[in-house]
């Protein structure tokens, strides 16, 4: 093999202010949702300076490829770019003051498949077929995936393989994560909007109270994880938004409840869901008012294949040692739109430790808090894993 472990990861160092230059541009900027205009530039002059071509295949869907020897062999490399609408409460001093924040580090995703780019080109003649390089929008609202998707991110040229890799805090910074087959849950995002009618606070018999049916539609929600779904297989439905209302002596014409559905089998979901459609609709008649429901969007369980993971984390292992991967026995309800892309193609999806309280008590807080801090440091080590998992994986060894 050409590529030496001990190199790539030297490699990467001398990349590490580059890097980090880059992530702190994109934290100081972050966009939210399907269009990331500042973003998908920032992308594309980087990858442009290097010497790619890259091309917008959908609305901030980001891809350019890299060929060495045409094989016919490709790898598929995928990193997020949007993020959250939180206010960033950390004291960096390249923290967000647009009030929305890269909480989830989808900024340290795509500063390091921009270093994976760069390394890449210094190994282009090791290559056995080709790179590419995939940017996307949108996977907290999972609409992203299925865009790339739609607009043929799988052809021309066809990889026959996916790799992502997520940051994680509250893990050992360094240490790689990974499961096999079906490791995360699928999502389904879900409205219900219940209608009734405004009226007086004084009078609340001449109108329909929107949300005293909301509450008893929220309550009885409960049931379906609790009485209609056997323990033995995880399900979780979470209202993480309620809204209905402008002032106290006003009751209002509409509530709208919105929220989550979590599991590992996209049966269970859609049983799910359509139980939740026909507990709103009885409920809200029963108080006289009406209420429809609506998925908003949803991401399947994330499958990753056996084989391309145990060769994905031997190359890590080759990279940094056998203590530097910790293969997970289960999976977590949390989702993750990468799921779309392992219905279509082998995946491997590695998280990457972003750093404990034990290492500083900076680090360590919940993915998704306006506080979290995540470790510069393991730039670098995502850099090297795309670019060597790639180099490796085109070899056939």
């Amino acid at each position: 093999m050409g590529v030496q472990a001990e190199l790539m990861i030297q490699a990467a160092e001398q990349l590490k202010s580059e890097i980090i230059a880059y992530r702190r541009a994109l934290h100081q900027q972050p966009e939210v949702g399907a269009y990331l205009p500042n973003t998908k530039e920032f992308v594309k002059k980087a990858l442009s300076e290097m010497g790619y071509a890259p091309i917008e295949i959908c609305e901030s869907g980001i891809v350019a490829t890299i060929t060495g020897k045409n094989t016919g062999r490709c790898i598929l490399l995928r990193a997020d770019m949007d993020a959250l609408a939180i206010k960033e409460q950390t004291d960096l001093p390249f923290r967000s003051e647009n009030g929305k924040m890269h909480a989830c580090g989808h900024d340290m995703h795509t500063s390091m498949l921009l270093g994976a780019a760069r390394l890449l080109k210094t190994y282009q003649s090791e290559l056995k077929g080709t790179v590419k390089l995939v940017f996307q929008p949108d996977e907290e609202g999972f609409t992203g995936a299925k865009a790339m998707l739609d607009a043929g991110i799988l052809k021309s040229p066809a990889p026959q393989a996916g790799l992502a890799l997520h940051v994680h805090s509250g893990t050992r910074s360094g240490l790689v994560l990974c499961g096999k087959g079906t490791i995360m849950a699928g999502c389904t995002l879900f409205r219900i909007s219940v209608q009734g009618t405004g009226c007086h606070g004084a009078m609340p018999e001449t109108g329909v109270d929107p949300i005293n049916i909301a509450a008893h539609i929220y309550l009885a929600l409960q049931e379906i994880t609790a009485r209609e779904i056997t323990a033995k297989s995880p399900a979780v439905v979470t209202v993480g938004k309620f809204c209905g209302g402008h002032a106290p002596n006003i009751i209002p014409q509409e509530v709208v409840i919105e929220g989550t559905i979590r599991t590992f089998n996209r049966d269970l979901s859609a049983q799910i869901l359509r139980r939740l459609d026909e507990i709103s609709r009885a409920t809200a008649q029963a108080f006289r008012g009406s209420a429809i429901v609506e998925e908003l969007a949803s991401a399947p369980p994330l499958h990753n294949d056996c084989k391309l993971v145990d060769q994905m984390t031997d190359y890590v292992k080759e990279l940094f040692g056998e203590q530097s991967v910790y293969l997970m026995e289960e999976g977590g309800m949390g989702s993750e739109d990468f799921a779309s892309y392992t219905y279509e193609l082998p995946c491997a999806y590695l998280m990457l430790g972003a750093g404990t309280p034990d290492e500083t008590p900076l680090y360590g807080k919940p993915m998704h808090n306006e506080e979290v801090i995540f470790n510069e440091d393991i730039l670098t080590k995502g850099t090297a894993i795309h670019a060597y998992c790639a180099l490796r994986w085109l070899c056939g060894e």
